[in-house]
């Protein structure tokens, strides 16, 4: 069964031990210990892997509690959502609440996230898979007529990259794109 835990056990990649290279009152021919490196944090600013991946489930779920607040009769609601977003991810979801507003389109309902399971954590980016639950989810024209597909899937697969970013979690969404079904279960 997924569910948002991790699905593994991620371990501490990339933490060095700390050490000073110290020579005590040696001769002057003895050649000076190799410095060792410092203890440094890893994955993006975080310690572990770990708390990387659980700060990349935090600021997406940050994101879609923003998005199910959106009224697209008030775009003063999509800033919130645009707070966690960059680049590519920014862009798009800016082009689509515009067009939404515009077209005096409203959205009832909410989508949750029933699954997360990490992926890559880097240096620069975190990689996580997401299952985006939208069966709640309806957007209607001005006269309550749906205009969501008949065959949209109910819950959508994505894989998010995210990046360092001045939110509360400390990251980012710079992109998000479709990625297999099976993410979704």
């Amino acid at each position: 069964m997924r569910d948002s835990r991790w699905r593994r056990t991620v371990g501490v990649a990339g933490v060095v031990g700390v050490g000073l290279a110290v020579v005590f009152g040696g001769s002057g021919c003895t050649p000076p210990s190799a410095p060792r490196p410092t203890a440094t944090a890893t994955v993006s600013g975080f310690v572990s892997e770990d708390e990387a991946f659980r700060a990349a489930e935090a600021t997406y779920r940050a994101y879609v509690d923003a998005l199910n607040r959106v009224d697209l009769a008030d775009p003063r609601t999509f800033e919130p959502v645009y707070e966690w977003l960059e680049g590519d991810a920014l862009s798009t979801s800016k082009n689509s609440f515009t067009r939404m507003h515009a077209e005096g389109l409203s959205v009832a309902g909410k989508s949750t996230v029933p699954f997360v399971e990490p992926r890559v954590a880097g240096a620069h980016a975190i990689v996580i898979d997401v299952c985006l639950d939208v069966s709640d989810v309806d957007i209607v024209d001005p006269h309550g007529k749906s205009v969501v597909s008949k065959s949209r899937d109910d819950r959508q697969p994505r894989r998010l990259t995210l990046r360092v970013g001045a939110t509360a979690t400390g990251l980012i969404i710079s992109s998000s794109e479709p990625v297999g079904s099976e993410v979704c279960g």
